[in-house]
């Protein structure tokens, strides 16, 4: 098989080693891809959202399948477009990839039908948001409607702060459109878990629990990141907070878009949150977490491309899903000054020291290769995961491989996993 991958970060490197493992696949591509990706694909410059671009290549290459790792196409409807030319892709089409790209669309559904979530309203206009916060219990949370680079949520414990938010958002458009609308959210308290799943439109297979990190700071503090590490299986994740989310929110989250004519085919990426009351949807993803994907597939054993097809084709009940009975860490390096403002270009030193260690990755974010060698390119620049035994002694390596790499202004956050500790 001839393989396409489409996206660039940590997730699609972590895709494209995990493609790489099948034997049916003769050769893999990825556009646009990054410096890490090259050591299993053929990188080619079409960006994520040159749809036409993209279907062209498949087109010209013969490829067998695509597979679509980015939201901001899938939600713009990549996959329509792949269909149209009878391609084989593997990811939501648009009216289905709205339950990411819509909060409001997502919260709603959820109401319908009795799919369990924490209180919500939903506005289009500031001046009501404003007026409705004034009665409101704090904390409350704030989220942009559409899509923010996992950014578009405020927490706000002051009614100063809420008005501040309803600025950022709605009339500043700090996230831009994805603002034009905005939901107002109970504040919920619990442990979050994140559960990425496969489905085929009307079965759906869990794959392990993982905890992610949006913070910038030690100890959750600063700003909201696309996620600066995770841990995977997640301790607080029981078998019986497996039972009743099986019940009560994954199939009823597949069945709820079937009855709306919005087949689900590809990944629901469930972000729960675990309160006293019992499991919450905090919020709903259409495709592989990032940096989950990091720690989640390197723990899987099926053979990820007979899941993917098994996905398109509707017989995901026929498919054994399994993972490893062990564990793994993931730690975000990222340029010091993430998410706001940093340098970037500069040498990437120990990449080597990865090579042919069993049960230690790195996975590319934001690099790119130059004459110098493998430089910086991004905010998060690369996710160094580790497996052991169990969490603790995967946190123990995956921090010991952190000091393999260098370079300047490389910033981490020293506590990934420490949850564990407590579990």
């Amino acid at each position: 098989m001839k393989v396409l991958i489409v996206g660039s970060g940590g997730r699609e490197h972590a895709i494209a080693w995990k493609v790489a493992q099948s034997p049916k696949v003769d050769k893999i591509y990825c556009a646009p891809g990054n410096a890490g990706i090259e050591e299993f694909a053929e990188c080619v410059p079409i960006q994520a959202m040159e749809f036409d671009k993209l279907v062209a290549f498949a087109k010209e290459q013969a490829i067998d399948l695509t597979v679509v790792g980015m939201d901001d196409p899938l939600v713009d409807g990549i996959v329509d477009a792949f269909e149209a030319e009878g391609l084989r892709v593997f990811g939501p089409r648009k009216n289905a990839a709205i339950l990411e790209g819509s909060k409001a669309f997502s919260k709603d559904l959820m109401k319908k039908y009795n799919i369990p979530t924490a209180a919500y309203e939903t506005f289009t206009d500031a001046s009501a948001a404003l007026a409705y916060l004034e009665k409101a219990d704090f904390p409350i949370v704030l989220k942009a409607d559409g899509l923010a680079l996992g950014k578009g949520v405020l927490i706000c414990n002051t009614p100063e702060e809420a008005k501040d938010g309803v600025k950022t958002i709605m009339e500043d458009k700090k996230f831009g459109t994805a603002g034009n609308t905005m939901v107002v959210e109970e504040f919920m308290t619990g442990r979050e878990v994140s559960v990425l799943s496969y489905v085929d439109g009307k079965t759906i297979k869990t794959m392990t629990s993982a905890q992610d990190h949006k913070r910038a700071g030690d100890g959750d503090t600063g700003l909201n990141t696309g996620g600066m590490g995770t841990f995977s299986p997640s301790p607080f994740y029981t078998e019986e907070v497996d039972a009743f989310c099986k019940k009560y929110i994954y199939q009823a989250t597949v069945d709820a878009m079937a009855a709306e004519g919005r087949e689900f085919k590809g990944i629901i990426f469930f972000g729960l949150m675990l309160t006293e009351k019992g499991p919450r949807v905090l919020e709903y993803n259409a495709r592989f977490g990032d940096p989950e994907a990091q720690v989640v597939l390197p723990r899987m054993k099926t053979d990820i491309i007979d899941v993917f097809e098994a996905c398109i084709d509707g017989t995901l009940d026929q498919i054994d899903l399994q993972f490893e009975d062990n564990a793994a860490v993931c730690v975000v390096l990222a340029s010091d000054g993430y998410p706001v403002k940093y340098d970037k270009g500069f040498v990437i030193r120990g990449l080597d020291k990865f090579k042919d260690k069993d049960g230690y990755y790195v996975f590319h974010a934001g690099s790119k290769r130059t004459e110098e060698g493998i430089v910086t390119n991004g905010g998060r620049v690369l996710g160094v995961t580790a497996k052991g035994k169990d969490l603790k002694e995967a946190r123990a390596n995956a921090y010991a491989a952190v000091e393999w790499i260098d370079f300047e202004n490389k910033y981490y956050r020293h506590d990934i996993g420490k949850a564990i500790d407590e579990a």
